[in-house]
């Protein structure tokens, strides 16, 4: 990742009266979106989200934003704010509570609910929570915060207002403005303008959608999109989608009720989260048209609808399986209808196209936000970021979540409405808020953590690298047994390949050149074991980077016998 400050040392103590800003995650990709705001010594943090990770991270099931930097001031933190229910945003939330497990979390009734779900499962007591709505008003130590309605593709998002003594901050979260919503809760642009005329020294902004021009489309707008595709469809209906995009699957309800199918829930997160929807009412569930998702193979393709998880190409979620055929009790047939109700993650594009393939070789007719609008984002545009900051007229701007092109647009759109002090920063980068003006004023190192498995931070950057180069260039063993006295190679070389080149007569060439390096060695002097393994690593580099253009993980093996 491109830093714009790469010479920032770490920040001098804050001054009197100011305010800190520090994000963990967040500024420069879409994903575990995590900021803290220091003042009087006090912490509050907003968002504690995850990572997925891409192509380029082997065996990486999630990634953290990197919590060393308030490690050691975790007493001072007086709550943690959650905008919205999606995991780019709550996901890290379990791990941080396992390093302070009573911090009190704060946020809306849905976010609130789909956290608990998450702490539950990962085996964690529910710590003290505050519930909170749009027009109301908390104050945790030195933080006076209040929230405001903001729409996005998750019901219940909320953007926070942030004062203390040192401004008036608000942060958006997540958010558009979609003005017909299907729960119809818009954006509050009436308290966007009024803390405009207020005053709003730091206003951080959403970045995801500032390279994309005008306003997103209305979520209203895809409902008869659906029913177009259920109209031609003649076969089985499986509906792919984020498994929180209560919107998107109350469409595909509705669609379902107008077309006399029944539908069935894939996806052990979809099952959970849309169960916590329905019971808290943010979804509204037609009498008869829900069945067990194994028990719709019972009725004729033409009344079967599935909903199900994987529309990002997770290789273990449902889609992805079916797209294989190895799914437990999906099995897709020639004519049926698979529909991608999602965006494009950035960085995800190789994975979903992967998965289109597949479902396109077992024949099943693929729509997707490419050739159908079956998808809108969750996101402003250009168009409606430019109308915010018009209306909240803020002195300073920081963009947050998106990538450093997303956030660097953004930053154009601020200035084009005569913002003067536009502050770009990047995970690590330390903004201060000192007498109205916000600056950049040292930077805190943070970093990518890892989550493999049960592991937590113990798979480094070096590690990853040599997963990466296991995966494209292959790994090769070299094991040699020689004389403990004399240093003569007495048995092999004996040389085993994987992932380029697995015929053993591939390397006959090889084997006396590393002999003789061998023995050269030894009439050197040299007779320690690991310097003779770096001997061969050496000689058989050099030749497999001439042979075969590549440069595999070499493990040379010496044994004294």
């Amino acid at each position: 990742m491109s830093h714009p400050h790469p010479d920032l040392s770490a920040p001098a103590p804050l001054p009197a009266g100011g305010l800190r800003v520090i994000p963990l995650g967040g500024l420069g990709e879409v994903g575990r979106n995590m900021t803290v705001f220091e003042y009087d010594g006090r912490l509050l943090i907003v968002d504690c989200g995850v990572l997925f990770p891409e192509d380029h991270h082997p065996g990486v099931d999630l990634i953290l934003p990197d919590f060393d930097p308030i490690r050691d001031r975790l007493d001072a933190v007086e709550a943690l704010v959650l905008t919205h229910g999606h995991e780019d945003h709550i996901g890290a939330t379990p791990y941080l509570l396992r390093e302070r497990g009573d911090i009190p979390l704060v946020g809306s009734k849905l976010t609130l609910a789909l956290l608990g779900s998450k702490l539950r499962e990962h085996r964690l007591k529910e710590t003290v929570h505050y519930e909170v709505a749009e027009g109301q008003t908390i104050t945790f130590g030195p933080f006076v915060l209040e929230f405001v309605a903001v729409n996005h593709s998750i019901p219940d998002a909320l953007a926070v207002v942030i004062r203390t003594g040192a401004g008036v901050v608000l942060h958006t979260g997540d958010f558009k403005m979609d003005q017909l919503p299907l729960d119809g809760r818009i954006t509050d642009l009436n308290e966007f303008a009024r803390l405009g005329d207020e005053g709003v020294d730091l206003f951080l902004t959403d970045s995801t959608n500032a390279e994309v021009l005008g306003f997103t489309t209305s979520e209203k707008d895809i409902s008869p999109v659906l029913d177009g595709v259920f109209a031609k469809s003649e076969k089985r209906i499986i509906v792919a989608c984020f498994a929180s995009h209560v919107h998107r699957v109350q469409q595909v309800l509705d669609a379902a009720v107008a077309h006399g199918r029944k539908v069935g829930y894939v996806g052990r997160s979809m099952v959970r989260n849309m169960a916590i929807a329905q019971e808290l009412g943010y979804l509204t569930v037609p009498p008869g048209v829900m069945v067990e998702a194994k028990e719709l193979a019972d009725l004729p393709p033409h009344k079967q609808v599935l909903i199900s998880t994987g529309s990002q190409g997770e290789p273990l979620a449902a889609l992805s399986r079916m797209s294989q055929n190895n799914h437990h009790f999906v099995h897709l047939e020639e004519g049926d209808t698979v529909v991608l109700a999602s965006s494009l993650i950035p960085g995800n594009e190789n994975a979903v196209y992967r998965v289109i393939n597949g479902l396109a070789r077992l024949g099943a007719n693929v729509v997707h936000k490419g050739n159908s609008l079956v998808h809108v984002s969750g996101h402003a545009s250009a168009g409606e970021l430019l109308y915010c900051y018009n209306i909240v007229k803020p002195r300073n701007v920081m963009p947050v979540h998106g990538e450093v092109r997303h956030m660097r647009a953004n930053a154009d759109l601020a200035r084009a409405t005569g913002v003067q002090n536009v502050v770009l920063a990047e995970d690590g980068v330390v903004v201060d808020l000192v007498d109205g003006v916000a600056k950049v004023t040292g930077k805190v190192e943070v970093g990518y953590v890892f989550v493999d498995g049960t592991t937590i931070g113990d798979v480094s950057e070096a590690s990853m690298k040599d997963r990466r180069i296991l995966g494209e260039e292959g790994f090769l063993s070299v094991i040699v047994v020689v004389d403990s006295v004399t240093g003569k190679v007495v048995s092999g070389p004996e040389i085993h390949a994987r992932g380029f080149a697995e015929d053993e007569s591939t390397f006959d060439d090889i084997r006396q050149p590393i002999i003789d390096a061998i023995d050269a060695a030894v009439a050197e002097g040299t007779n320690d074991s690991y310097q003779l393994q770096q001997t061969i690593r050496r000689v058989v580099g050099r030749w497999v980077n001439r042979a075969h253009r590549r440069r595999p993980m070499i493990i040379p093996v010496v044994i004294e016998a």
